[in-house]
């Protein structure tokens, strides 16, 4: 049965207990009021985020940001983490790059 309408991020921790208990989506659902299917998208959502968390970029809200908005460390880290992780990954890239090109070039016999 639905309750009056509440922000399933409010139930955050309840929800992660439960489903750390083992509890199926639609039982933390029924248990909390809220549908399998707002379980399952509030769990998918939070594990987005928390997999950008860990790759160390940065979460921003969408839209505009408001006129009083301030920048914090912690989005200033986590800008220069995405930074850093999208150079390595060109990095990366480009010494695949040579190394398929060193390969080739041996395999037709050149210099």
């Amino acid at each position: 049965m639905p309750r009056s309408y509440q922000h399933i991020s409010k139930y955050e921790k309840e929800i992660l207990e439960l489903k750390a208990q083992g509890l199926t989506r639609k039982e933390i659902g029924a248990k909390l009021g809220f549908t399998k299917d707002q379980v399952h998208n509030f769990i998918t959502r939070y594990n987005e985020k928390q997999r950008k968390i860990k790759a160390g970029i940065a979460i921003r809200a969408k839209g505009r940001p408001p006129k009083d908005y301030e920048i914090t460390e912690d989005m200033k880290i986590n800008e220069l983490k995405y930074i850093i992780a999208r150079k390595d990954s060109k990095i990366k890239r480009l010494e695949m790059e040579n190394e398929l090109m060193r390969d080739f070039l041996s395999l037709t016999e050149r210099k």
